[in-house]
């Protein structure tokens, strides 16, 4: 059975993009880890700097966990504050502090956070729900003069997918400002897929920091951190705040990268995933409610997301309303007909360039007979 993917992690998984494969081979052959910085680190930091518009210098790191333990870090060094507040359903990798109410495989699981986190590890991270302005001000206010930064998914990918209301990144962006705390993105699946300088560029929203995966290692294992030059300063050897890494930046994930985003680079790219996603949760949306199920669905160019529930759906807790045994009968049944989709209700979808319109057809097609079924 040929299967062809809709839903996984990375743009490029479904198809190693062939002029990668043939950069990468040339880059073996000079070596494939020196334990030290090297040109190519360079070439794609670069890339990045001028692609992203809060990023003015950037560390490179193994996965968008490191960077998210390493960006925390910075915000408590530069701000001489402790506290952090994350949104509940948004993933920042499995680094102790973020596993609060977390999403991604935690949510999948129905776990509140994991065993063998120290109650001193989450002690500072304060929670509210996605989309909620207030909850976020009542945090500042109890809390004045306490909290570092404030860490987000800006479209979130880690309970489904879930977009921002239109007044949201706006007000949180002005609260951090007027509490002398740190914005930070965390783009690592929103990273160079909504656009090439990702949500912050999409959404016309700077954030003080920022963190990305995912695309920029175009399959390979990366990660990296990044902001303003004066916060980032404080990273060793520059500063004072130690972060290393012997992988850190190695040649084979940076030619990756530095290829993979010059594919990205070409004109048309997001308004082609743009077309293909908007036919795709518009197809299986209309499909689901034509065969009785209550659905909704969403996206914004290359990422998109869709639950059996009526919706809308702003936060995890109207995520969690969703029927997960249907997704789970609708992901089996998709299986069947060829079709790979994440399999958990709290995981977004990404298409990719590899994705033809009649891949995107079939799909319809396939989920139209299983949503008949189920």
């Amino acid at each position: 059975m040929v299967v062809f993917q809709i839903l996984q992690w990375i743009t490029f998984e479904a198809i190693i993009y062939l002029q990668v494969l043939a950069a990468l081979a040339e880059t073996m052959k000079k070596g494939t880890s020196f334990g030290a910085p090297c040109l190519l680190e360079n070439v794609l930091a670069e890339m990045v700097i001028s692609a992203v518009p809060s990023i003015e210098m950037v560390r490179m790191v193994n996965s968008g966990t490191e960077a998210c333990m390493g960006v925390l870090r910075l915000a408590r060094a530069f701000t001489g504050k402790e506290r952090i507040i994350k949104f509940e359903g948004c993933y920042h990798g499995h680094a102790d502090p973020f596993l609060v109410k977390a999403g991604s495989g935690v949510a999948t699981l129905g776990l509140p956070d994991s065993p063998g986190v120290p109650k001193g590890a989450t002690y500072e991270t304060l929670t509210a729900p996605f989309n909620d302005i207030s909850a976020v001000e009542n945090l500042f206010e109890t809390n004045k003069g306490e909290i570092a930064g404030i860490i987000l998914e800006p479209v979130v990918g880690n309970s489904g997918f879930i977009a921002p209301k239109p007044e949201f990144l706006n007000a949180i962006r002005k609260i951090t400002k007027e509490n002398g705390a740190l914005l930070i993105f965390d783009e690592v699946m929103t990273g160079f897929r909504l656009s090439y300088g990702g949500a912050q560029e999409y959404f016309g929203i700077t954030p003080d920091l920022s963190t990305l995966g995912k695309v920029i290692g175009g399959g390979l294992p990366v990660g990296a951190y990044g902001g303003r030059k004066e916060i980032m300063e404080m990273v060793a050897p520059a500063g004072p705040m130690y972060q290393a890494g012997t992988l850190s930046g190695n040649p084979l994930a940076m030619t990756a990268g530095i290829h993979t985003l010059k594919r990205l680079q070409k004109p048309g790219t997001y308004e082609y995933l743009d077309k293909i996603t908007g036919e795709l949760v518009r197809g299986i949306v209309d499909a689901g409610k034509k065969a009785g199920h209550a659905m909704c669905g969403g996206y914004i160019r290359g990422m998109f997301g869709f639950f059996f529930t009526e919706g809308p759906v702003y936060n995890f807790e109207d995520a969690k309303k969703s029927d997960t045994a249907k997704f789970a009968r609708f992901y089996r049944g998709m299986l069947e007909e060829g079709v790979y989709f994440a399999p958990s209700q709290f995981e977004a979808g990404f298409t990719s360039l590899a994705h033809t319109p009649e891949d995107i057809q079939k799909t319809i097609a396939a989920a139209e007979k299983v949503l008949q079924q189920i």
